[in-house]
């Protein structure tokens, strides 16, 4: 089985698209202008405005409601990606975590906690194959 996407159903996917964007300093592909995604080497953050729901049966999610899932990125360097975020959002600035991750936490227009980190104890970098001086090239 391979994760393939995690997808975020809003009501303004322009705002949520362009937030994203600059997150990430990453481009999404538009598909429909109610669905767009942003691939990764690994996955994708899909999003879809609340029109698509009608295809999966009606109303079957609700935007801007979450208040358990974190969608993370990897990042080659957290305190350099964290300037690209407004601070207004930060839920809580870089910090080092007992797991060997430096994390940022914020919150995305809807509400959607996201966490950008970097793996930085030798422990970390070995659980996701990072070498010293390899970067990951995303976010």
């Amino acid at each position: 089985m391979i994760l393939s996407s995690i997808r975020i159903i809003t009501a303004d996917i322009q705002r949520l698209v362009k937030f994203y964007e600059a997150a990430t300093g990453a481009s999404f592909s538009w598909f429909t202008e109610d669905f767009a995604e942003l691939k990764t080497t690994t996955a994708a953050l899909a999003i879809g405005s609340t029109r698509t729901l009608a295809l999966f049966g009606g109303d079957v999610a609700a935007a801007a409601s979450n208040r358990s899932v974190i969608i993370e990125f990897r990042v080659d360097d957290v305190d350099a990606a964290s300037t690209r975020i407004p601070a207004e959002v930060v839920v809580q600035q870089p910090t080092t975590m007992p797991w060997g991750n430096r994390s940022l936490l914020f919150r995305d227009p809807d509400g959607n906690l996201v966490n950008f980190f970097t793996p930085v104890t030798d422990a970390a970098k070995q659980r996701f194959g990072v070498a010293e001086n390899d970067g990951v090239k995303e976010a």
